[in-house]
């Protein structure tokens, strides 16, 4: 393969745009798509000059660790790129929940930190899960930045957050859109995406710098899923995507957004 195929491998990824990022901080590299499940052929292209596996630093309204329906069939990432962009589409669950631990499977990432709220039913409630394989993976989850913040700064007994970031040597970091979203208290089937002043709180809260920091400059790649279907429909996702990008591109990682 030449070194021109190589750099245009993702275009075999239908429905991933791949980003070029340069001038900031953070990753250089980032993956734009709708399914979440998605993120499985994202991650492996991510790494295959880096090596796997790495750290997944993901934020989300769900915690998305329910296993597999057949985990023992996940290709390992030494199957290829194509495997695994095979698996993700035609295997996963298209309710986009079980690619995380679908990613330990594979041997892409090894531990996760989960900043998310809501747990899916059926969602893996351990912190710690052994794949088929026989390797364990730490699974840490807070519900907020600002707490994810709180124990890399000032770690309390059982927090996890600066133990799991210290000992990795590659991070990648991953964003649900409709982790800005809130589920209206009168009607709990309509989705209330956020406005770009509480996207900033949350993503930027204060006293967070230090631990940005420390995900950051470990960072290979960005991925990011839009699922509009999660964050109000394609317009209103549409409108949350632009806020969100503004936030997340020109706050936080000093880039102009895409």
């Amino acid at each position: 393969m030449t070194n021109n195929d190589n750099a245009l491998r993702h275009l075999r990824l239908a429905g991933i745009i791949r980003l070029a990022m340069g001038g900031g901080r953070g990753p250089t590299d980032a993956y734009v798509f709708d399914p979440h499940r998605l993120a499985l052929p994202a991650w492996a292209l991510a790494l295959e000059e880096a090596g796997a596996p790495a750290l997944l630093v993901t934020l989300d309204r769900h915690l998305d660790v329910v296993v597999p329906e057949r985990p023992s069939a996940v290709p390992d990432v030494s199957a290829g790129l194509r495997a695994l962009d095979e698996h993700a589409r035609w295997e996963l669950d298209v309710r986009n929940y079980d690619h995380i631990l679908a990613a330990m499977e594979a041997g892409i990432v090894g531990d996760a930190l989960l900043v998310a709220r809501t747990r899916p039913r059926g969602a893996f409630a351990g912190d710690t899960y052994v794949d088929t394989r026989g390797r364990p993976h730490r699974l840490v989850a807070v519900p907020t930045v600002d707490r994810a913040a709180e124990a890399w700064n000032h770690p309390a007994p059982g927090d996890a957050v600066r133990e799991v970031l210290e000992k990795a040597e590659r991070v990648l970091l991953d964003v649900d859109l409709d982790c800005f979203t809130s589920l209206s208290d009168a009607d709990p089937t309509t989705v209330l995406p956020w406005p770009r002043a509480i996207i900033r709180e949350f993503l930027l809260p204060d006293g967070s710098e230090p631990f940005w920091d420390a995900v950051l400059k470990r960072t290979v790649a960005l991925t990011l899923a839009r699922e509009p279907h999660h964050c109000g429909g394609l317009l209103a996702g549409g409108a949350l995507f632009q806020d969100a990008a503004e936030v997340l591109f020109r706050e936080l990682l000093r880039v102009e957004p895409p």
